[in-house]
């Protein structure tokens, strides 16, 4: 990382269900504004579930001062359907978008929609707009569950980046040589674009092994075996996560990552915590 970069921070919200989660969403922005983000994203459900609290929540961080992109997932969803999006978006100024694949929401059967995978999706996003959009698309250095091995899902993710996408946010992970392995061979499958790790704060112990175990993302048994340790001592997990997903932070920043995207879970405390520890 060249020394007259300075490392580029983002976060990730998702739209509250509630009044009180509107709230909590609202508080957990305004704390955040003290990193100065890049931009924030808003997550999108499950064959487009939250749409509508999608772009409710883009809308509020906006006038926050945020640069919101929303998520958009082609899976359940019809040219037509993203191409209504995309332009209700784009009226509205913004900018930005993260660009999915999805999940199918449990019911929906084989429906998965006329674009099947991200790539098509990054593809019909470039046709409707242009260049009006900054592209960001996923990535998954410890690999995505449902790939077959490595080298296909590093085959995906180069078609994503071919077909016009800007930049990556990877999945979380905690071991940094996979984040360091990964970006090696998109390099040199020719991707220059930047890849932004991205980072999950430990909170919660059974929330977490929960979230890993359905995106494939490896906790390290020396972690899980300290968090069981710990049992119900929500502080000492907090302590405990604050050191570990700091010194993770640390090491990717040191060694050349573009910067870093935080899952925020709509909560401040955890993201901040590491933020103001770190050196950059």
């Amino acid at each position: 990382m060249s020394e007259s970069i300075s490392p580029a921070f983002s976060l990730e919200f998702f739209p509250p269900r509630d009044l009180a989660g509107q709230e909590r969403l609202v508080r957990a922005a305004k704390q955040m504004l003290a990193i100065q983000p890049k931009y924030v994203s808003v997550t999108f459900g499950a064959g487009g579930s939250t749409r509508a609290g999608t772009a409710d929540a883009v809308r509020t961080l906006r006038n926050l001062g945020c640069d919101a992109a929303p998520h958009l997932s082609c899976v359940g969803a019809s040219r037509q359907d993203l191409r209504d999006i995309l332009q209700a978006y784009k009226g509205e100024g913004v900018r930005r978008v993260v660009a999915l694949r999805g999940d199918l929401p449990s019911g929906m059967g084989g429906d998965a929609g006329e674009l099947r995978y991200a790539n098509e999706l990054v593809s019909f996003i470039r046709e409707e707009t242009g260049d009006w959009f900054h592209i960001e698309v996923a990535a998954y250095p410890e690999m995505h569950p449902q790939a077959t091995n490595p080298s296909a899902d590093l085959a995906h993710f180069v078609s994503k980046v071919k077909a016009g996408a800007d930049a990556a946010i990877t999945q979380y992970f905690f071991n940094a040589d996979a984040y360091f392995d990964f970006v090696d061979r998109a390099r040199a499958k020719g991707v220059s674009v930047p890849i932004v790790p991205g980072i999950m704060p430990i909170t919660n112990h059974t929330q977490l092994l929960r979230f890993s175990e359905m995106c494939g993302a490896e906790v390290p048994r020396w972690i899980r075996l300290r968090l069981a340790e710990f049992g119900d001592d929500k502080a000492s997990i907090r302590a405990f996560g604050v050191d570990v997903v700091t010194e993770l932070c640390q090491t990717l920043l040191d060694n050349g990552a573009p910067g870093l995207h935080f899952y925020t879970l709509n909560h401040s405390e955890a993201p901040l915590a590491i933020w103001k520890e770190l050196t950059v």
